[in-house]
């Protein structure tokens, strides 16, 4: 008889954690990602077959995998009730699955979405008390889902998640691990902890979330703003549904010669440049957005539009597949290709480029002392911009600025600012592509500034609040 074993798969960028867990040949599959080979090879490694794929929740971030993973194993389908689905099955409170010797067991734990459901793990070889439970969106490490995406009943899910927690998730008791969907990092928290792994007990002791009464907890999560890309609507019809395409059907990526690019793009070709701040800042081809390879998962979805034809730029071609594995699984399924040679290759072939001029802290604090006319423009979140800014420093958060660009004047120098400069990139390329024309970055921003001593002020003090 083969041993239990239960792996993490991660999705960095999305901070997504999967699941695979089994017992004496056969195994299930909680939260699978868009590319399933990873759930494949552990299966094989453990001489086991895939009999059941849960769905803890509609997931808005990324596209499920559920249907490739049963169309190469035949497993089931299992989500929450709550939702009519267009594929697999539905399960209901009490509903329990063998796996091998284990038991899995549903438990609906509506609040981050009504048809949420948390998947309790039961050794049955060992005694009849969970082992661990596998939470979806509702319970985090250090933090618990979020529940925004009700517009005018957002008391009402908190008051379920509430009641979820509490009710059904803690009483299983202290000893129970914790195995959530997503780390820190990901948009569906905001104050989860680095690690992966906790008990119900610890988060009993710790979370700070867990230590309020109903009614603070329901004030709490009604006051919270999350941010919301647009890329999240797209999401939850595709794994409504079930239709998004095979992976094996998609074709990859080819290489441009800059010529080919360059007649690519006028066709309607979107640029996106994966390279580092200070590469995109250096040299940049015009109208490109630039999003930092590991930044793809956090921001692409903000500023890629639907269905977009995406062409690369990157350091080295090595990086197109990590790039495309970022955006398919947000399902950005058409990437085109990539600029061969990279920009070196665009501007030997002598076609326009820009740049982005780098401002060091030092020069921030003598504009700013001085009096400069320009606009030091902070996209920061409003909870990192709580902890100060700049004196004079207008604040629009990433997330924010498209909508808000009338707000920036273009009349004046423009100096990005955020954390540590990568943001800021991303900002100054969706300037530029606004047609701003004098616009600069502030490589290191914060961090940065914190090292060489920036004055700072309170948030709102300045000519501009969030």
């Amino acid at each position: 008889m083969a041993g239990m074993f239960l792996e993490i798969v991660r999705s960095p960028g999305l901070a997504h954690l999967s699941y695979i867990v089994g017992h004496d040949g056969r195994a299930a599959v909680i939260d699978p990602r868009r590319d399933v080979d990873a759930y494949l090879n552990i299966a094989r490694r453990n001489g086991a077959v895939i009999s059941h794929i849960f769905e803890t929740h509609r997931n808005e971030d990324y596209i499920i995998g559920s249907m490739e993973l049963a169309r190469l194993t035949g497993a089931e389908i299992l989500h929450g009730r709550a939702l009519a689905f267009a594929y697999g099955r539905s399960v209901a409170e009490g509903e329990r699955v063998a796996v091998g010797g284990l038991t899995l067991t549903v438990l609906e734990t509506p609040g981050h979405t009504f048809e949420s459901i948390s998947v309790v793990l039961t050794d049955t070889a060992s005694g009849p008390n969970p082992v661990a439970v596998f939470t979806g969106d509702a319970l985090f490490v250090g933090d618990v889902g979020r529940t925004d995406f009700f517009p005018g009943r957002s008391a009402e899910v908190a008051g379920l998640l509430y009641d979820s927690i509490h009710d059904k998730l803690l009483p299983l008791g202290d000893q129970v691990l914790l195995y959530p969907a997503h780390g820190a990092g990901s948009v569906c928290g905001r104050s989860m902890a680095e690690r992966e792994f906790s008990t119900l007990g610890l988060e009993r002791l710790q979370n700070p979330m867990l230590r309020l009464d109903r009614q603070a907890f329901v004030a709490r999560k009604t006051a919270e703003r999350h941010p919301l890309p647009p890329y999240f609507k797209l999401m939850e019809e595709c794994n409504q549904n079930g239709d998004a395409p095979r992976l094996c059907d998609l074709a990859p990526p080819r290489p441009y010669s800059p010529a080919e690019f360059e007649a690519e793009r006028e066709k309607g070709l979107f640029v996106l440049d994966i390279r580092s701040p200070e590469a995109f800042a250096g040299a940049f081809i015009p109208g490109s957005l630039a999003v930092p390879l590991d930044m793809i998962a956090a921001w692409a979805g903000f500023f890629l539009p639907a269905g977009a034809r995406v062409g690369l730029v990157v350091n080295e071609a090595a990086e197109v597949e990590t790039a495309r594995a970022y955006l398919w699984r947000m399902g950005y399924d058409h990437v085109a290709g990539f600029l061969a040679g990279g920009l070196g290759a665009w501007e030997t072939s002598g076609r326009p480029y820009d740049r982005i001029p780098a401002v060091h802290v030092a020069e921030l604090v003598s504009r700013i002392t001085a009096g400069a006319d320009f606009t030091l423009l902070d996209v920061r979140t409003p909870e990192e911009a709580a902890g100060g800014l700049l004196p004079g420093a207008r604040h629009i958060p990433l997330d924010r600025l498209p909508g808000r660009l009338a707000e920036v004047p273009r009349d004046k120098p423009v100096t990005t600012f955020c954390g540590s400069g990568a943001r800021a990139i991303i900002a100054a390329s969706l300037l530029k592509s606004a047609g701003f024309a004098q616009v600069e970055d502030s490589l290191g921003s914060m961090a940065a500034c914190r090292a060489y001593g920036c004055p700072l002020e309170e948030a709102g003090r300045g000519p501009q609040g969030a």
